[in-house]
């Protein structure tokens, strides 16, 4: 990889990875629209590294709450909210590791091309819109239930089979139309991404492990080094925004995204 395509890769995943506007997306983008050469899976467990860094970071105060509540309700002190809030977390977890271990091959053979990622981005991104403008949005993160963080968790499946649905994007809609606010629906979706991405990049590690792959340690650190930047960045502008300005902006970029990716295909 030359130096441009670290940077370029890096920022992408850094920048795209908590925004409804789909990581995978962009990082096939590069190699279908540019022809670039797949970034090999040092690379990317480097930036998935980056990335998760980044939000456990953002969210210390929360982590370290949750995973202290959840431990202690084993004891005498009982089910608190944060305990609670745990507990849902990990029901959210189970369908996308579940099904993106039984369905992985399918997902990276069949459903990982520009098409699928053109249909997808314009169409969750419709449903964001919707979500956004018509859903109550009145509960707060303590407000997730069993049922609905089960919803939560399978819509997280639907960002692994069509690529250009976004992880975050799909599970803030989801979140927005259960009733949460922005600020919730956001804060779940991102906490929610913690395991998600930890099991993805311990994945990733294993496969590197056994492997024997060439490691090019330059790309490695600049990579994490720049995922984890923009990640952190992007969260903290991120959650700024939709208090101000909602998820229109983001919806906007969506639809230009997938009617120019669109365009590009046919010509």
């Amino acid at each position: 990889m030359s130096i441009i395509e670290i940077i370029v890769l890096a920022l992408i995943q850094g920048l795209t990875e908590f925004l409804p506007i789909s990581s995978s997306a962009h990082l096939i983008l590069p190699s279908q629209v540019l022809g670039w050469h797949d970034q090999g899976l040092a690379f990317d467990v480097a930036v998935h590294v980056g990335t998760l860094g980044a939000v456990v970071l953002y969210f210390r105060k929360e982590v370290v709450d949750i995973l202290g509540a959840w431990f202690k309700s084993f004891g005498s002190q009982g089910a608190t909210d944060d305990s609670r809030l745990g507990w849902w977390i990990i029901v959210a977890t189970i369908p996308a590791l579940l099904i993106g271990y039984l369905f992985k091959d399918f997902v990276e053979s069949y459903s990982r091309n520009a098409w699928v990622i053109a249909t997808s981005t314009i169409v969750f991104g419709l449903l964001l819109w919707y979500a956004d403008v018509k859903a109550k949005q009145v509960k707060n993160i303590y407000q997730v239930n069993f049922f609905s963080a089960l919803l939560l968790g399978f819509s997280q499946v639907l960002a692994m089979v069509f690529p250009g649905t976004s992880r975050s994007g799909i599970t803030i809609t989801v979140g927005l139309l259960l009733g949460l606010n922005k600020q919730s629906a956001a804060r779940f979706s991102f906490l929610m991404s913690i395991p998600v991405i930890a099991a993805a990049g311990s994945y990733y590690i294993y496969q590197l492990a056994t492997a024997g792959e060439a490691i090019d340690w330059q790309a490695i650190l600049l990579g994490a080094g720049l995922s984890f930047v923009s990640a952190y960045a992007c969260i903290f502008f991120f959650l700024k925004v939709i208090e101000r300005m909602g998820m229109m902006p983001f919806v906007i970029y969506r639809l230009l995204l997938g009617v120019g990716l669109f365009a590009f295909l046919m010509l």
